[in-house]
């Protein structure tokens, strides 16, 4: 028989936070996690310089092409 006290939610919640490698559900919360802080931190980018991150990082030009 199962209990829910709080010594096993918190057993289990440490269990779910643990940095774990390969493919088990602990990757794949702190994938997400992660895909998360990188969503959030391109929106700021995007509203804070006016410009997308790839034009930010230098990795998209401006379609201008310099006359020598």
């Amino acid at each position: 028989m199962q209990t829910n006290t709080p010594q096993a939610e918190a057993a289990r919640a440490m269990n779910r936070n643990a940095w774990i490698s390969g493919f088990t559900p602990q990757a794949e919360l702190w994938n997400g996690r992660l895909a998360m802080i990188g969503f959030i931190s391109a929106i700021a980018i995007e509203l804070f310089t006016h410009q997308g991150v790839l034009h930010f990082w230098g990795i998209l030009s401006s379609g201008v092409v310099p006359v020598s």
